[in-house]
């Protein structure tokens, strides 16, 4: 297949990557071994085929999505062209904005420390009462 002629379908992986919902490729493939990412309901493998129309359940993370194909890509462009790759679904919006909002009133009070706290992050953890 040519670089420019259409696709029909496209590796779950590459398109992942392309629609920019993973950094690099191979954490794309990661989180569908692991189990992250659904294909219209169910567990699949990395190289199983996505085709427009499909329905995804994304968990990149730090977010979880759900989404529905509107085009297919294997090659990572622009943030605007990935964007228009899928549309998320009303109630996927709705549980991240409300997700969003919990995290604005209730953060965590060791979400901004990365592994064991150190000394001085314990006293402050003290001092601040939690």
């Amino acid at each position: 297949m040519k670089k420019n002629e259409p696709q029909d379908v496209v590796r779950l992986d590459k398109w992942l990557w392309a629609a920019r919902f993973f950094k690099t490729r191979t954490l794309a493939t990661e989180a569908v071994d692991r189990g992250r990412v659904r294909h219209n309901g169910a567990l699949i493998k990395p190289a199983h085929n996505v085709r427009v129309g499909d329905t995804l359940a994304i968990d990149n993370g730090t977010t979880n999505w759900e989404v529905l194909v509107l085009g297919l890509a294997d090659v990572r462009g622009s943030a605007t062209i990935a964007q228009g790759l899928y549309a998320e679904t009303e109630a996927s919006q709705l549980k991240r904005q409300a997700m969003a909002e919990n995290r604005r009133y209730f953060s965590e009070p060791g979400a901004a420390m990365k592994g064991r706290p150190t000394k001085r992050d314990r006293r402050l953890i003290d001092k601040s009462g939690h």
